[in-house]
C-alpha cells in the first residue's frame, strides 16, 4: 500500500486537469475569464462560515462564490465583465470578500489553513476530494453536452445570441455555477489562487489554431492534464521534494510563451 499512496493525488491532479481547462476555455471565448479569478476569491467568506456551522466547506464555497460573481455581475454596466469601468467594480468585489473572508476567520473564531486554500496541498488529498472534482467534471461535461452550441454562438455574437431569443442571464448563471463548482473542487489541488492558472494558460494554447471550440475544448483538457500530471510527478521527486500546487502554476506560466507563438503565427498567416 505504501508503493502506490501517491495514487490518489495524481488521479486528483488529473481530473482537476482536464477539469479546470474546460471551464477555463467557456469563459475564455466569452471574455469572461476574469469570472474565475473573482469566484475563487470569493469563496473564502462561504468556506470559513461553513466551518463555524460544520457544514461541507465546499458547499460554503460555491455558495459564496457565486454570491460574489452575481453581485458583480450585477453591479457591472457592461455587457461584458472585465471589459471597461467594470473592471473597478469586479475588483472591488473580489477584494470585499476576500477581506470579508480573512475577518469572518477570527471574528468566528475558527481555524482554517489559509495556505492550503490558497495554494492547495495535493499530498492532503481525500476520497472526497476526489469525488467532488468528478462531480464537478461530470457538471461541466453535461452542461456542454446539453448547450454546446447556445455556448459557441454566445461566445461568437452575445448581442445576437441576445436577439435571437437565447436565454442568455440563464446560460451565463449556469456557466457561473460550474465555475463557482470547480474552483471549489480545484481547493485541494492547486488552491483557489493557482487554480486560475490553470484554467486561463491551457486554454490560451488550445485555441491557437483550433477550428471549433469542440477542439479547443479538448487540446485544453489534453494540456491541463499533461501539465498536472508532470507538475505533480516532478514534485514528489526526493531530489525535488516540493509542493504540487505552485509548480504546476509554475509551469502553466511556461506555456505563455507557446501561446504567444501561436498568436504571432495566426497574425501573420
Amino acid at each position: 500500500m505504501e508503493r502506490v499512496w501517491w495514487l490518489l493525488p495524481l488521479l486528483l491532479a488529473l481530473v482537476i486537469g482536464g477539469l479546470c481547462p474546460l471551464a477555463g476555455t467557456l469563459l475564455l471565448v466569452q471574455r469572461r475569464l476574469f469570472l474565475a479569478n473573482l469566484v475563487s476569491h470569493a469563496v473564502l467568506p462561504g468556506l470559513a462560515l461553513a466551518v463555524a456551522l460544520q457544514w461541507d466547506p465546499g458547499l460554503g464555497g460555491v455558495i459564496s462564490g457565486v454570491a460574489g460573481a452575481l453581485l458583480a455581475e450585477r453591479l457591472s454596466r457592461g455587457d461584458r465583465p472585465g471589459e471597461g469601468g467594470d473592471e473597478a467594480v469586479l475588483n472591488t468585489v473580489l477584494a470585499g470578500f476576500l477581506g470579508l473572508g480573512v475577518l469572518l476567520i477570527p471574528l468566528l473564531q475558527i481555524r482554517v489553513d489559509l495556505e492550503a486554500v490558497l495554494f492547495g496541498d495535493l499530498l492532503a488529498a481525500a476520497p472526497a476530494d476526489l469525488l467532488r472534482s468528478l462531480l464537478a467534471l461530470a457538471a461541466v461535461l453535461l452542461l456542454l453536452a446539453l448547450r454546446y452550441r447556445h455556448y459557441v454562438y454566445l461566445g461568437v455574437d452575445p448581442l445576437g445570441a441576445a436577439g435571437a431569443g437565447l436565454p442568455v442571464r440563464r446560460l451565463r448563471l449556469l456557466l457561473t455555477l460550474v465555475t463557482a463548482f470547480t474552483v471549489v473542487s480545484a481547493m485541494t489541488a492547486v488552491g483557489v489562487v493557482l487554480v486560475i492558472a490553470l484554467m486561463g494558460a491551457p486554454a490560451l494554447v488550445a485555441l491557437g489554431g483550433a477550428s471549433s471550440l469542440r477542439q479547443a475544448l479538448a487540446r485544453s483538457a489534453l494540456v491541463g492534464m499533461a501539465i498536472s500530471g508532470t507538475g505533480f510527478l516532478v514534485a514528489i521527486q526526493p531530489a525535488v521534494n516540493l509542493p504540487p500546487g505552485p509548480l504546476i502554476g509554475l509551469l502553466c506560466m511556461g506555456l505563455l510563451p507557446l501561446a504567444a507563438l501561436q498568436a504571432r503565427r495566426s497574425a501573420g498567416g
